[in-house]
């Protein structure tokens, strides 16, 4: 029992003897000017025994005589310092070469990696102080305003897109390019876009259920990457590195709201990370962010909004100027007599609040054998609230008049649950570097409708909220990566060989709303011969039904060979194969060939060729619902049916029974050919300059088609007794070339008693249709549904809706404790495209293409001014586009006056030939969004782990 009892006292001593041992470093860290530099992190090695420097750059830290220092900085090479019994320590820190030199791991599995400027292909590097440096909270912005060749705009009144953002990369769609975590392949979103928006058709990747606070940096690989990677990286590949490094917490908050007042963010986050006694890591973060609506629409010009009941026109009996006048008169009294507001759209962006966390963690369980676990998992739950089109009290097949006398406002309220988990093993046999790992990822979206009702119930009864139906989608991918680093083969230098395999599962679920979302309940408005009858399901976003709910899952087999070898000092080469089969379409075989050669000691050319392909996925496979979508202005019931609906598939044939269809051939998969050459040269010592041309030429691109009407009578006969008034539907209707330039030039200089870091990055892009591919129903149609399976509003949207030029000019300016940030952004011109040919009838003076218009290149400005307080507090405040730019307005009203149409309220206004729907939608989101101005302030507290 004494012995036992001894225990504690003999721990407790031999604890304070080793404190004893311990002895306390002093110092002071300057950068290589000389100056202070606070905030910089100096830790004990393979502990978690760290401090930070305080404001005048000195730090205080007990550690063993035989410690090593690690002294690290962002924006400074990480230095280790034996300490050797010294007691005061000051330690002179080192420039990074250039930010884009920065080791990279995308694009190659060689087992060492290599700087921006010696890969084969272009790669940007966004480290974790870009990203906290600015005004912009999530993902996808962040990388829009850093990353030129990267584009994403914040979509309104466009169902789910209100709340996933698509996003491209080097003008492609946002299902063109890869996102990976960890270097593993991240999950897609489960919402396909299916309404008239960028990247319409298409199914994404939601960037912004990824925590600002958990990424280390961002590496953007812009080049084609099927060969290495998989379908998707047609455009290239987005991976996001996590934290693993960190120790301590570090944790921000921001606050912010437009010029205008509106937009209100909060967002707080931080990250805790542990080291495990030099055995491995451990990092957890999370984030919170409220983030508070936008309205930038205009006044409805819509002539009458109580009378009528015409959705805003005059009726055909007032037929006359003085009938016209007396019908206003009368309107304008009711709307002055209830407050009517005419301002009754909601413009802007949507309502947003995201809770999310994500864990990053590694350990070594065998160290001789490289033997090591690793775990990644996060969860994310966004909820959401957007508006759609007001419905006008004189919309009698729409509104209920006993429950909403002034019309209404109907809102999609989303909830987004994504969760993901990456599992695996690393270790090292017969020279091999092995890593066996397993991806779960899924992502729900759940709609609910409020503020609306169901029409086509009896009057007074319909409820103002229902449920909609959820949509979901589940991968799970497992791998098996051999890698390993050869240096004596035959005549090579070296030679990195790596193969694998890989098994991925995919499953799609939609589930039915409510009864109520989506039931016909025949209600009918206007009694006669053909009676009128009230729309059908909750207005704006009618429920799935049970005939859309669907669980569908598929599998696929990859195996790949990637090889390369520096042949000589100066040439690298890269050849990678892979070969996959799908479960539900067959197989597919892609390569890439890529090299780069040193012309000089700092100049290099580099270039690829390569082909790749984008599977179809299981949501354009699949999906169909029926939906509210206002066309040109006017509410139409679509049907979205799969491409595996009898209406896609069967041809038609005049006369015949049975289900007619348009006799287009099944989704297949979309394939590409890359081409890149590129010129990288340092400057200096510390600059960098990389230019790269590409081309993308893709073969049966997917896309959603335009919307067939029963106004034509062969599609009026395939409809049959559906109630839709249009159908659409997924095909590979498209041939596409791609072709652009990339420059990115870095240069980091002392100026004066500062340092002074200069960046000028472009892209310029150009994307052309090169063919329509139709079929034979289609094609032998003489009245037009070849300008109807991908029409010139669809074209637009690939050719010229989103900027094809963008320049990013920034400058850092440090000094002492203080950073000045200054940036500005260029986002070139943007196009708008009516879909229709020719003229009205009856008004052969206007030509439908004077709508169209170009949206001119506009500079966007964001300001920051950062001061370190203290060595645990940080402040940050400045503006995101500090001189409240905003796109071009649309044309008020861009018709011929020869046509006799002008915006007199007296006249029979035709919303269908305005583009701007009556005068409420003023500005294009496509280049930059339309919020204006934004400022912000955000607190930064860094809290190192000391014993």
């Amino acid at each position: 029992m004494k012995r036992l009892l001894l225990l504690p006292a003999v721990a407790i001593a031999i604890v304070s003897q080793a404190q004893a041992q311990n002895i306390t470093v002093t110092g002071r860290v300057l950068d290589n000017n000389g100056a202070a530099q606070p905030g910089v992190t100096v830790l004990e090695k393979g502990t978690t025994n760290g401090t930070s420097t305080d404001g005048s750059g000195r730090y205080s830290l007990s550690v063993p005589p035989t410690a090593t220092l690690v002294v690290s900085a962002v924006g400074s090479a990480t230095q280790q310092i034996a300490v050797n019994g010294r007691t005061s320590i000051d330690v002179r820190l080192v420039d990074n070469e250039t930010a884009l030199n920065e080791v990279v791991v995308t694009g190659s599995r060689a087992t060492e990696g290599r700087s921006n400027i010696l890969t084969t292909a272009p790669v940007d590097v966004i480290s974790a102080r870009e990203i906290k440096v600015f005004a912009q909270t999530d993902v996808s912005q962040i990388l829009t305003y850093i990353a030129p060749s990267f584009q994403s705009s914040r979509q309104a009144i466009s169902d789910g897109t209100d709340h996933v953002d698509p996003a491209s990369l080097r003008g492609l769609g946002p299902d063109q390019v890869l996102v990976l975590v960890n270097g593993k392949r991240r999950h897609s979103s489960a919402l396909v876009n299916i309404n008239g928006t960028v990247g319409r058709g298409s199914v994404g990747t939601d960037l912004n259920t990824i925590p600002n606070a958990s990424i280390k940096r961002i590496e953007v690989l812009r080049d084609g990457a099927a060969a290495q990677y998989g379908s998707d990286a047609i455009a290239g590949v987005i991976n996001i590195q996590l934290k693993d490094d960190t120790t301590g917490v570090q944790a921000s908050s921001t606050v912010g709201e437009t010029y205008e007042g509106d937009g209100r963010l909060y967002q707080a986050d931080a990250n805790v990370g542990v080291g495990l006694n030099g055995r491995g890591y451990l990092d957890l973060s999370g984030q919170f962010s409220n983030r508070g609506y936008t309205n930038r629409s205009g006044i409805d010009t819509a002539p009458l909004i109580y009378l009528g009941g015409n959705g805003g026109n005059y009726p055909g009996s007032a037929n006359t100027e003085d009938k016209r006048r007396d019908l206003k008169a009368q309107d304008d009294a009711l709307v002055a007599q209830n407050g009517y507001d005419r301002k009754n759209l909601r413009l802007g962006q949507s309502e947003a609040r995201n809770y999310g966390g994500f864990l990053n963690f590694g350990y070594k369980l065998a160290p001789a054998i490289g033997l090591e676990a690793y775990v990644t998992a996060g969860a994310m739950q966004r909820t959401g609230k957007a508006a759609g089109f007001y419905r006008l009290p004189n919309q009698i097949t729409q509104v209920d008049a006993t429950i909403y006398p002034n019309g209404f406002l109907p809102f999609i309220n989303t909830t987004i649950n994504d969760q993901s988990i990456i599992s695996g093993l690393r270790a090292r046999a017969l020279g091999f570097d092995i890593d066996l790992s397993n991806t779960y990822g899924r992502n729900e979206i759940r709609f609910d409708i409020s503020n609306t009702l169901n029409a086509s119930l009896p009057i007074g009864i319909s409820p103002t909220n229902f449920y909609a139906g959820t949509i979901a989608f589940r991968q799970n991918t497992s791998n098996l990566n051999f890698t390993r680093r050869f240096t004596n083969v035959a005549v090579l230098s070296t030679l990195n060989v790596a193969f694998g395999g890989e098994y991925r599962d995919d499953n799609y679920r939609i589930k039915a709303g409510e009864r109520g979302s989506y039931e016909n309940y025949g209600r009918v408005v206007t009694p006669g011969t053909p009676p009128t009858f009230a729309a059908a399901g909750a207005q704006v976003f009618p429920g799935y039904q049970p005939s859309d709910a669907l669980n569908r899952s598929r599998h696929n087999v990859a195996g790949y060979l990637d090889l390369e070898s520096d042949i000589t000092e100066k040439l690298l080469v890269g050849l990678a194969g892979r070969a996959e089969r799908y479960s539900d379409f067959g197989s597919n075989v892609s390569g890439k060939l890529a090299a780069r050669y040193s012309i000089l000691p700092d100049v290099a050319v580099r270039g690829a060729l390569s082909n790749g392909f984008r599977a179809p996925s299981l949501q354009q496979r699949y999906f169909t619902n029926t939906s509210t979508q206002f066309v040109q202005g006017a509410p139409n019931q679509v049907l979205t049916v799969s491409n595996d609906n009898p209406i896609v598939r069967n041809s038609f044939t005049p006369g015949a029974t049975g289900q007619q269809g348009f006799g287009v051939a099944a989704l297949k998969q979309e394939k590409s050919k890359n081409y890149s050459l590129g010129l990288t040269a340092r400057i200096l010592k510390s600059g960098s300059i990389t230019v790269d041309a590409y081309q993308i030429d893709i073969r049966d691109r997917i896309v959603l088609s335009s919307q067939f009407s029963r106004a034509n009578a062969t599609v009026n006969t395939i409809l049959g007794n559906l109630p839709v008034s249009q159908v659409q539907f997924f095909a590979n209707a498209v041939n596409t070339r791609t072709r652009g330039i990339d420059i990115v030039a870095n240069q980091r200089m002392p100026l004066g008693p500062g340092n002074l870091n200069l960046t000028v990055a472009a892209n310029f892009n150009e994307t052309k249709v090169r063919k329509v591919n139709s079929s034979a129903t289609i094609d032998a149609d003489q009245t037009g549904l070849q300008n109807t399976l991908f029409d010139r509003q669809q074209r637009g949207r690939l050719e010229n809706a989103q900027p094809r030029s963008k320049i990013n000019l920034t400058a850092g300016y440090s000094l002492g404790i203080f950073s000045l940030e200054a940036r500005t952004v260029r986002f070139g011109a943007v196009q708008y495209k009516d879909a229709r040919l020719g003229s009205p009838a009856g008004n052969p003076n206007f030509l439908y293409s004077s709508i169209d218009q170009t949206f001119r290149a506009k500079w966007v400005t964001d300001l920051t001014l950062s001061a370190q307080v203290t060595k645990q507090i940080g402040l940050t405040v400045g503006a995101n586009n500090i001189f409240n730019v905003y796109p071009d307005k649309y044309k008020v009203d861009p018709r011929n006056s020869a046509t006799n149409f002008s915006v007199d309220p007296l006249l029979n206004y035709n919303s269908s030939l305005d583009n701007t729907n009556r005068g409420r939608t003023i500005y294009n989101p496509n280049q930059f969004g339309y919020n204006g101005g934004f400022y912000f302030a955000r607190v930064i507290v860094n809290l190192p782990t000391t014993k």
